[in-house]
């Protein structure tokens, strides 16, 4: 087995693992914890523009909370087609973060900052991300490693556009499976 195949199987383990995590943590608060310390946040949550709206911001600055967390929260909506609407909106949400954050990437390629960087310490990175950056993309789309993070990283490099589209579309698979485990989840316990 060849390092990127090596790669891509630790990367989904480590989803897998996280994805158990969540649910680990959801249900063992859900039942064992008094959630009652959360009731000044209900405010916060009947207002699913603002949760978007964190949401959309995280997305954009490197995926600093876990879209997880946001399932979780749609979770409350015992409702499957609200539910899948809100899941649906956090996967279009993530995945225009994702183009917003390679163009970004390609913004920044060209300041004098980023060359500088490039000629110092990333000659080589650079060539490898042209060849393996659909690995780099494809695993980023399904795991926990950072989205937006890796499409600045790939966008930088001057990665194809076209091809990011194409294979960042595996967003949209680990969101749907990631709802469809949470739900059935949350209707057995």
């Amino acid at each position: 087995m060849n390092k990127n195949s090596q790669f891509v199987i630790r990367s989904l383990f480590r989803g897998i693992v996280w994805l158990a995590a969540f649910l680990l943590l959801y249900f063992v608060g859900k039942h064992y914890i008094d959630l009652d310390f959360l009731a000044w946040l209900e405010p916060i949550f009947e207002q699913e523009y603002l949760i978007m709206s964190v949401f959309l911001i995280s997305e954009v600055v490197i995926g600093i909370i876990p879209p997880e967390i946001f399932m979780i929260w749609a979770l409350r909506f015992e409702v499957i087609h609200h539910f899948l609407l809100i899941v649906a909106a956090l996967s279009i949400i993530s995945y225009l973060a994702g183009v917003v954050g390679f163009l970004i990437g390609r913004y920044l390629s060209n300041t004098i900052f980023y060359r500088y960087i490039r000629r110092r310490f990333l000659s080589k990175t650079e060539k490898r991300l042209q060849t393996f950056g659909l690995y780099l993309i494809i695993v980023a789309s399904l795991t926990p490693i950072p989205f937006s993070g890796v499409a600045m990283l790939v966008g930088s490099v001057r990665y194809s556009l076209k091809k990011y589209l194409y294979f960042s579309l595996f967003r949209f698979l680990r969101f749907g499976i990631y709802a469809w485990v949470f739900w059935e989840a949350r209707a057995i316990l």
